[in-house]
């Protein structure tokens, strides 16, 4: 279940409008993209104030939102440290917009999942799928496959995040893309399956929606199994996580140190916090696949599905999916939206 495509270098994360900006509260270190209801990030800035006495407040910016606040604020930076996407993080590099610096467990985490020079390295990992509230399908059947979602029984009931903002919204796009027999030099399977769930009345969000599915209010997201092993296991009601039967993909989330950030030193005890061992533990336990080659525990493991169903997930060359985004992001805003 490690992905084990090759991640290259790039130059721009073009495409982006800028974020509003929104000066952060007074606080020991700024994480951009640090979303609570996102990973179970909410707990971990709870156990980071608590084990180390840093204060970081939440933060709901996606990656894309993230990466753009950094430009803006190039010149008199806010941000200390931002988690991203690994497309987003490849980009930040790429832009000058963080440096280098490598946490203590650097080395121990494998090679493709962090830049050689500690631009960004990956913290976690998860799978795309389809997060499900069971009990707001309307009676109508847990989908199995990305082709049922352009089905007439799932009229409305289908949401995803906007892929020319949020990671996990290009993700789904490349996750389908590759599923459906495109390929990352051909997203056309990817923009016929949009129009299709767009003419089906499909939702797009811009920020995390968890509990919105929680909720029932979006009874079907494009997300990641983490997002719905925590709703099956922690929630009350029902929910599943679905890997389509066509296939799909899995992706890292990085963390950087954003350049000349205000308050470096103390980033610097936090980002080594994520990769301890206390953190690769936690991270686990909130569903994900921790950077480092740590077992996973047996309680969490035994509630994945098995490693059959993960064995559709295929590896992917994230910074040429990162080089393909602009052009995809333009066709999509030009034929779907």
């Amino acid at each position: 279940m490690m992905l084990k495509g090759t991640l290259a270098s790039l130059a721009v994360f073009a495409g982006l409008a800028l974020a509003p900006a929104n000066p952060a509260k007074a606080a020991d270190v700024i994480c951009y993209n640090c979303p609570p209801e996102w990973a179970n990030w909410g707990q971990m800035l709870t156990d980071i104030k608590t084990d180390l006495g840093i204060d970081i407040p939440a933060d709901n910016k996606n990656s894309g939102q993230a990466i753009a606040q950094i430009i803006a604020e190039k010149a008199s930076p806010v941000a200390d440290i931002a988690y991203l996407g690994v497309n987003a993080g490849i980009a930040a590099a790429g832009q000058d917009l963080v440096q280098a610096w490598k946490p203590g467990r650097f080395d121990a985490i494998p090679e493709g999942l962090k830049d050689p020079q500690g631009r960004w390295w990956t913290v976690h990992q998860g799978t795309l799928g389809l997060f499900v509230n069971v009990d707001a399908l309307n009676g109508a059947p847990v989908p199995a496959c990305w082709a049922d979602l352009k089905k007439p029984a799932y009229d409305g009931l289908v949401a995803y995040l906007d892929p020319t903002s949020a990671a996990v919204g290009y993700v789904s796009s490349v996750a389908v893309n590759l599923s459906l027999g495109g390929s990352l030099d051909d997203f056309t399977p990817a923009i016929t399956f949009f129009k299709a769930l767009a003419k089906n009345n499909a939702i797009v969000t811009k920020q995390t929606s968890y509990a919105r599915v929680v909720s029932g209010e979006i009874p079907i997201l494009l997300d990641y199994d983490f997002n719905a092993y925590r709703a099956k296991y922690t929630e009350k009601g029902r929910f599943a996580f679905v890997l389509p039967c066509e296939g799909s993909v899995s992706f890292p989330y990085v963390m950087t140190l954003v350049k000349n950030a205000p308050h470096a030193e103390t980033a610097q005890k936090v980002l080594d916090y994520l990769l301890s061992d206390k953190g690769q533990a936690f991270w686990a336990r909130a569903y994900l696949r921790p950077a480092l080659p740590i077992a996973m525990p047996q309680d969490i493991a035994d509630k994945f599905l098995p490693a059959s169903d993960y064995a559709r997930a295929k590896a992917v060359d994230w910074g040429k999916a990162q080089s393909a985004q602009k052009a995809y992001s333009e066709r999509y805003l030009a034929e779907v939206r």
